[in-house]
């Protein structure tokens, strides 16, 4: 069996960190979206054992540690499937360490095709559980869309798909450390929090400039002085003419949200020029479950 798919990329619309639970782990509230911007997967399952990948960079992990490999076991323990040789192949497009879902989009990716390659018919559901158990944003990069997601990610609201609209998004030369990020929040003294609640609002009345006056994300307050070139990004999608601007996840990626396509591919030229990792993008609805 071969088979090969795309792997969407997500953006965080709006990244809220309400509490820290006893787990250890933040209760997130985020307004989420699938863009176009994707990898490629491939998957072959032959008779045989063990889990094979080409990750797609040299840098990238081939082994447990790789989330696609993760989700792969995943699917094979939960379903009881055993006796095949699973080869999976990534073409990767998706920005690494850039707060843009990469990874978990693989993963989630990978349960799909093999839900559909060996027929088991898991519903949205239970790939979304079994996502969980890889990693927090896999839940929600199983269907997509446009959601509201809270817990640590696993609870997902559908909503009004985000208006059709041209995004443009900008990665500076550097990585952020996510748990480093967490470690510098103080959930008591978060001073500035998007407003959730209009942009649902928002979306449900398809009013694009409402949604992209409310995006916001919390880790912007907790960033290491190093990260100057996300504000610099911000100013310049907003000098071009970017309804919106907000990083995603823990960053440093940074996106603009623009209504009118000259004005988005003139943002993406000119921010091209000092930013080699420059993407032109759109909203993509939920994947289907086979």
């Amino acid at each position: 069996m071969r088979e090969s798919s795309f792997a969407f990329a997500k953006l965080n619309i709006s990244l809220d960190i309400v509490s820290k639970m006893d787990s250890g782990y933040h209760n997130m509230k985020m307004v989420m979206q699938t863009i176009s911007l994707s990898d490629r997967v491939r998957i072959e399952c032959v008779p045989g054992d063990g889990i094979i990948i080409k990750p797609g960079l040299s840098y990238l992990p081939c082994d447990e540690r790789n989330i696609a490999v993760k989700a792969a076991l995943a699917f094979f323990k939960n379903t009881g499937i055993s006796g095949y040789q699973t080869s999976i192949e990534i073409s990767k497009k998706i920005p690494v360490c850039a707060g843009l879902g990469g990874g978990s989009s693989d993963g989630a990716c990978v349960l799909r095709m093999l839900n559909g390659m060996f027929g088991t018919n898991l519903g949205r559901e239970k790939l979304e559980s079994i996502g969980l158990t890889v990693g927090s944003d896999v839940p929600f990069c199983v269907s997509g869309g446009t959601c509201l997601a809270e817990g640590r990610g696993e609870i997902l609201t559908d909503l009004v798909p985000l208006p059709q609209c041209h995004i443009v998004i900008c990665k500076p030369a550097f990585s952020l450390s996510t748990p480093e990020l967490f470690g510098r929040i103080r959930c008591e003294k978060i001073r500035a929090r998007p407003d959730t609640g209009g942009i649902i609002e928002a979306l449900g009345n398809g009013d694009l400039l409402s949604i992209a006056r409310r995006m916001y994300n919390v880790f912007e307050d907790a960033l290491p002085r190093g990260a100057r070139d996300i504000a610099e990004i911000k100013y310049a999608f907003l000098d071009d003419g970017a309804l919106g601007t907000v990083m995603t996840g823990s960053g440093p990626a940074v996106l603009g949200l623009f209504d009118d396509e000259m004005r988005a591919k003139l943002a993406y030229e000119h921010l091209r020029l000092k930013y080699k990792e420059c993407y032109l993008t759109q909203p993509v609805g939920k994947q289907e479950i086979a």
